[in-house]
């Protein structure tokens, strides 16, 4: 299982190239798509970031929604059809959209933000500012998290 961990912040060009964290390409290597899919976030100001093979698991989930629903009409609208396919040149840079820029706030530089098994890319003082919510929320909330338990020793994931 391929994971985002982690948080970079690189600089972006005059042109809308910014380099894609090297642990990140690294955890897309095996993919047919030699680079990231990425689409406008409905729950922040910032882009999801992802692989292909992400986009498929989101795919699948999608059609357990009624076919034609609201539900199902709505979220495949707001991810598959704003998605893009991102490849990444020999120096492992991307160019950014501008309206993926534009929805994010991003100008001068990007923060890459792992999240498992997707990742987010922000302006970088906007995710400081989320960061410090998210936590001071934690403090307060003090969220759990159920862990899977591990499958017997031979058996697959």
């Amino acid at each position: 299982m391929r994971l985002f961990l982690s948080t970079f912040v690189n600089k972006v060009d005059k042109k809308g190239r910014v380099s894609v964290p090297a642990t990140f390409r690294a955890s897309l290597a095996d993919q047919p798509f030699t680079g990231i899919v990425a689409y406008r976030s409905f729950t922040g100001a910032c882009i999801e970031g992802c692989g292909m093979d992400f986009m498929q698991r989101l795919s699948e989930s999608a059609q357990h929604f009624d076919a034609y629903s609201a539900e199902q009409e709505d979220l495949t609208a707001l991810i598959f059809a704003d998605a893009r396919q991102l490849a990444w040149d020999p120096e492992g840079r991307i160019l950014l959209p501008e309206d993926l820029m534009a929805h994010a706030g991003i100008a001068d530089a990007a923060a890459f933000v792992g999240k498992g098994q997707t990742f987010q890319i922000w302006e970088p003082q906007a995710y400081r500012a989320i960061e410090s919510d998210i936590r001071a929320r934690a403090l307060k909330a003090r969220p759990t998290l159920p862990l899977k338990p591990r499958p017997p020793a031979g058996e697959a994931q």
